[in-house]
């Protein structure tokens, strides 16, 4: 089903991070191999762990040990992964092209802009300052922010009132089926951004979204111009 790009009536824009505002791949990627080498293990390349990136530790280490959140040894290697994510977690990591173009036109237009991701503070809040995004974010809600992370609305919830708007009037781009379900019961409009983090099996078109990007420019299709109603003039 092809779904015609429009405008939406929205007057905020919320981002997933990983696979969606940040190319983070690489890091995640290093730090599974680190740990991996622990272990003995030759490292994996970063298309293989790719798409498995959006889904944390639980998707990283599955990919690249096998074990699930239920193996004896989960904790101890999840432990050892974050511990080298968080001592290297921008030595890779780009924002996707054409981002700054983006947010650059978003804040033209006069929409604003925040980051619901479930990666938790520690990392989120350092990688973003590293990106140089902290000050322009009017929202940043992490995996900790909230007792829920998505696919829960909790999050997106949080983010439109650290934003001063209704849920209804943002639009909430991510590349996994739990952004789409969360944004969906937080009632904001839906963006898959597929050019992320989707693993063979992932299948976006049947996931209920109001559209679909294959990169980040496309998003400004999707965005009122400065002249909507919609946008802030404050």
């Amino acid at each position: 089903m092809a779904l015609s790009t429009r405008p939406l009536p929205v007057r905020a824009v919320l981002f997933d991070l990983d696979g969606t505002l940040a190319d983070t791949a690489g890091d995640l990627a290093a730090a599974v191999n680190r740990v991996r080498a622990d272990q003995g293990l030759p490292p994996l390349s970063v298309d293989m762990l790719r798409p498995h990136a959006s889904h944390g530790a639980r998707g990283l280490l599955g990919a690249g040990f096998g074990i699930t959140k239920e193996s004896p040894s989960f904790e101890r290697l999840r432990d050892a992964f974050l511990e080298y994510y968080a001592q290297a977690l921008c030595e890779y990591t780009r924002l996707f092209a054409g981002a700054d173009v983006v947010l650059a036109e978003i804040e033209r237009r006069r929409l604003r802009w925040g980051i619901v991701t479930n990666k938790a503070a520690r990392f989120t809040l350092p990688l973003l300052e590293r990106l140089q995004l902290a000050p322009r974010a009017k929202a940043i809600i992490c995996g900790d922010t909230t007792p829920q992370t998505k696919p829960h609305p909790a999050p997106l919830i949080a983010a439109a009132v650290a934003l001063s708007v209704d849920a209804a009037d943002c639009v909430y781009v991510g590349d996994a089926e739990r952004d789409i379900a969360a944004g969906q019961a937080a009632g904001m409009k839906t963006l898959v951004a597929r050019y992320g983090y989707l693993g063979a099996e992932d299948s976006p078109e049947d996931w209920p979204a109001d559209g679909w990007i294959d990169s980040l420019p496309a998003l400004l299709e999707w965005l009122p111009g400065e002249s909507s109603p919609g946008t802030f003039r404050r």
